[in-house]
C-alpha cells in the first residue's frame, strides 16, 4: 500500500464485522477517559483555559474537514457542480454537527452551544452504538480515521461542552434552540430535493439504515423519530430545570436556617 493509496483510500480494503470489536470498544473508551479528564482538570480554570480547550478540539475537526475536501477535490475527475457540491458541503447529520461545534466557538452563544452539543452528541451516540463506517474495513485508510475521529470528537467535543459550562438549557432561550433545528431540518431537505445530494441526512426519509434496523412501517418510524427528538431535546431542558430548582430550594433553606 503506498501513502497516496492510503490517503485516497483507493487500496482494497475488504469488509469486516468491526462494530463492537477491540478497536471500536478501545476507541469509545479513550472518548471516554479524555471526556472526565477534561471535566476535572479544567472545571474549576479559568475561562480562558476553558476555551482554549474548545478550540483545539473545534481546530481538530475543522483539519479533518477541511484535509477530506482537499484530498477529495485532488482525486476527483468530475468538477461538474453537483460533484463539487457534494465534496464541499456538510451532507450527513454527523458533518453537519461537525461544523456546527465549529460555528459555536466562533458565536459562542450558549443557545448555540445548546443546539451544537445537542445535535454532535445524538450523532455520537448513534455512531457508536452502530458505526456503519469506520471499524467496518480490515484496513484503517483515511476515509475510516476520518469517520473515527470526527465521530470521537464530536463525541467528546459536545459531553466537554457541557461539563465545563458552555451550554445553559434554558427554557427562555429554548425558542432560539429549536430554531437551529429548524433552519437544519430546511438545509436537510434543501440537500434531499432541490442540491440532490445526499438521501437522507438526517434519517427521516423512507426505508433508512435506522428503519431497517427497527423492522416497522414508515408511518411508525416516523413517529417514533418525532417523538424521541422531542424526548431528546426535552430531557436536557428538563434536567437543567430541576436541577437549577433544587438548588434555588436549597438556597431559601440556607438563607431561612
Amino acid at each position: 500500500m503506498s501513502f497516496i493509496e492510503w490517503l485516497y483510500s483507493s487500496y482494497p480494503n475488504p469488509h469486516i464485522d468491526g462494530q463492537w470489536g477491540p478497536l471500536h470498544i478501545c476507541t469509545l473508551l479513550l472518548c471516554i477517559a479524555l471526556i472526565v479528564t477534561f471535566a476535572v482538570v479544567f472545571r474549576k480554570k479559568s475561562q480562558k483555559s476553558k476555551n482554549i480547550v474548545i478550540w483545539i478540539l473545534v481546530g481538530l475537526i475543522l483539519l479533518f474537514e477541511v484535509a477530506r475536501r482537499i484530498i477529495n477535490l485532488c482525486k476527483t475527475e468530475d468538477y461538474s457542480l453537483h460533484n463539487i457540491l457534494v465534496i464541499l458541503l456538510p451532507r450527513p447529520w454527523c458533518a453537519i454537527s461537525c461544523w456546527a461545534l465549529m460555528i459555536s466557538a466562533l458565536v459562542r452563544k450558549d443557545w448555540f452551544y445548546n443546539f451544537a452539543s445537542t445535535s454532535a452528541l445524538l450523532c455520537a451516540i448513534i455512531f457508536f452504538a452502530h458505526p456503519e463506517v469506520g471499524f467496518n474495513n480490515e484496513y484503517i485508510l483515511f476515509e475510516n480515521l476520518y469517520s473515527i475521529c470526527t465521530h470521537s470528537l464530536l463525541l467528546i467535543t459536545s459531553i466537554t461542552l457541557i461539563t465545563l459550562g458552555f451550554t445553559r438549557f434554558d427554557l427562555k432561550t429554548l425558542w432560539k434552540t429549536l430554531l437551529c433545528y429548524v433552519v437544519v431540518y430546511g438545509y436537510a431537505f434543501l440537500e434531499i430535493f432541490a442540491l440532490q445530494i445526499e438521501d437522507d441526512p438526517l434519517y427521516f426519509m423512507p426505508n433508512g439504515d435506522i428503519q431497517e434496523i427497527l423492522s416497522v412501517s414508515y408511518g411508525v418510524y416516523l413517529t417514533i423519530y418525532i417523538l424521541f427528538i422531542i424526548l431528546y431535546l426535552g430531557a436536557f431542558y428538563l434536567s437543567s430545570y430541576l436541577r437549577r430548582k433544587k438548588l434555588n430550594k436549597n438556597s431559601n433553606s440556607q438563607i431561612g436556617a
